[in-house]
């Protein structure tokens, strides 16, 4: 795509945001998680690429927040965000660095939004903390570890807030499912899986990258690398990182208790040149419970084929769970039809709780074919039911939310550092075992944040 074709596409996306804007129900002040209008919180963000981007989409429809700056170290990706806020009635001033940032517009900025390369997280984020600002990043927190506890260190040195961009943890969606449906209705979970697989494509590239002497002064070696970052070691950590850290985090929030190890396997051929991350990647998380069991996790990611996209399930010895962040790739509870599984009658009164939505499936027909009947093999299944709560905004805006009902009035944080630092600690370990060939075990002191080496 070229660069004047990304900035129409851009701005023309951005008009039809400010046109449809209004429409949205969540624009309503009485929201008690954003709090009124009047409660303003300034806003600034280090790094408007792709994912500040789709942040922004949130930020803007969130009342009582208003950007105030930007810093980017590619002008063009500046002059985007002037043009995105201005449509929004948000006029920003634009920086190169993101230190002349903080100083100049110290007394302007609440909270600063780090949407920057994963190599460059910790540094936003521990300058930010320390001159007194809260701080939403993205994840991954980074992509080396010792830099994830950095963060955890300076954020409970300073006392200021830190929220790490693991959305679905304030995802209504989500929310229900772990505090509802899987301990309540799916019975011991022994198995999950998740996968998110995407369509073989070329590195992104465009006619007028950021000069070279720009790119040498922040880190980069070339205009390759800073476009693809996330399959450069350096920057990033490949697909596994980058997306993998999303659904891996949700097998620790449904268990409760990180990994006991990860087996994994990768491939860095699927593209010409290849990366240097892995381009497709297939682990198995082992998780030791409390009560001496152990439960297990497949995980796979694969950016060579786009077949089956993104979900996970839950798979527990009354029910299952498939759900995804689009809830058209997965959004239903399955029961189990077994002797001695969940009845009919306990399966009602989950719909009468409005867990989960009525459907065909509920009047199940007692009666089996020949065939699957004589056929030990085959298990009868029943007809999935909808999940009974819905969402209806972007996928960032409630993890933004909380984060800014935090910032006004101290509402617990969905995501703080150290819970994002266990999921840090697992996903990066899938890419040290594909590397070794060899089990990683993990010891419980692991995902407990270190001490600062002297």
């Amino acid at each position: 795509m070229s660069l004047d074709t990304n900035r129409r596409s851009f701005l023309k996306g951005a008009a039809v945001g400010a046109a449809f804007m209004p429409s949205f129900s969540i624009l309503h002040a009485e929201d008690a998680t954003i709090g009124p209008k009047d409660d303003q919180i300034n806003v600034a963000l280090i790094g408007f690429g792709a994912e500040a981007r789709v942040l922004s989409a949130s930020l803007v429809r969130i009342p009582g927040v208003r950007v105030r700056a930007v810093c980017d170290i590619w002008k063009f990706q500046c002059q985007q965000a002037k043009q995105f806020f201005k449509n929004y009635g948000m006029q920003i001033t634009t920086y190169e660095d993101y230190r002349e940032m903080l100083d100049k517009e110290d007394k302007n900025i609440d909270a600063v939004v780090v949407a920057t390369p994963d190599w460059m997280h910790c540094e936003h984020t521990c300058y930010c903390l320390r001159k007194g600002k809260h701080v939403y990043c993205e994840k991954e927190m980074s992509n080396q570890l010792e830099l994830a506890a950095e963060m955890c260190r300076v954020q409970k040195e300073t006392g200021k807030l830190l929220q790490i961009g693991h959305q679905r943890r304030s995802n209504p969606r989500y929310r229900h499912c772990f505090e509802n449906v899987v301990p309540n209705m799916l019975g011991r979970v022994t198995t999950a899986y998740a996968q998110w697989n995407r369509t073989l494509a070329p590195f992104f590239a465009v006619k007028r990258p950021p000069k070279q002497e720009i790119l040498t002064k922040y880190g980069y070696e070339n205009p390759e690398q800073y476009l693809n970052w996330r399959w450069f070691y350096k920057y990033g950590g490949g697909s596994m990182v980058d997306l993998g850290s999303h659904q891996i985090d949700l097998f620790i929030w449904a268990w409760g208790v990180p990994p006991s190890s990860v087996t994994a396997i990768g491939g860095k051929d699927a593209f010409t040149p290849r990366r240097q991350a892995y381009d497709r990647v297939m682990c198995l998380y082992e998780f030791q419970m409390p009560d001496g069991t152990k439960n297990e996790a497949y995980y796979q990611v694969i950016s060579s084929n786009a077949r089956g996209g993104f979900y996970e399930q839950f798979m527990g010895v009354n029910a299952s769970l498939t759900i995804a962040e689009i809830s058209a790739r997965g959004n239903t509870v399955q029961r189990e039809l077994r002797a001695g599984g969940l009845s009919d009658a306990d399966w009602q009164k989950f719909i009468d709780k409005g867990w989960i939505l009525p459907s065909e499936g509920d009047k199940i027909k007692k009666e089996v074919t020949k065939d699957i009947a004589v056929d030990t093999r085959i298990s009868a299944q029943a007809t999935g039911n909808a999940l009974g709560v819905s969402m209806n905004k972007p996928a960032h805006m409630p993890h933004l939310e909380n984060f800014f009902a935090a910032c006004r009035h101290g509402a617990k944080l969905n995501c703080p550092a150290e819970l994002a630092y266990e999921s840090a600690v697992a996903v990066l370990a899938a890419n040290v075992s594909a590397d070794s060939h060899k089990t990683h075990y993990f010891k419980p002191e692991d995902f407990k944040v270190p001490p600062r080496k002297a």
